[in-house]
């Protein structure tokens, strides 16, 4: 899985195998996030992270937010990607979710017509706020 993330973030910083364990056991025990995997003939190929949102607003009705999707360079292009957003999708209307947010820090049109294609729309406009000095 850790590798699969190089195809992510190629400079991404490294850490140990422990503390990725230590993660993961939050994933399991944070209500409505789940770590998406994709493998075929048993590697991984494609992921993305799912977080179920409480929402006050829209009569209580929770929203998905979608992050570190990825797929291995060598299998880009044969429809993993938008399978793993299809089951992130799917998985958050499960949850009774009414939409499915996520944003890209990419500007390359491949990038973005994959989105489109996997059926989401640039309807809004994405802010972010990062620590003076970032956390890696």
């Amino acid at each position: 899985m850790l590798e699969l993330y190089t195809h992510l973030t190629p400079n991404n910083v490294p850490f140990s195998l422990k503390t990725a364990e230590e993660i993961f056991r939050k994933f399991l025990v944070y209500e409505g996030s789940a770590i998406l995997l994709g493998e075929v003939d048993g590697k991984p190929v494609s992921s993305c992270t799912l977080v179920i949102i409480p929402n006050l607003t829209r009569g209580g009705t929770p929203y998905a937010l979608v992050e570190n999707v990825v797929t291995h360079a060598d299998s880009r292009s044969r429809g993993y990607g938008k399978r793993i957003l299809d089951a992130a999708s799917e998985r958050a209307w499960d949850q009774g979710c009414y939409k499915v947010m996520l944003m890209t820090g990419s500007s390359a049109r491949a990038t973005l017509d994959f989105y489109e294609r996997a059926g989401f729309k640039q309807t809004k406009t994405g802010f972010q706020k990062r620590r003076a000095h970032e956390v890696r």
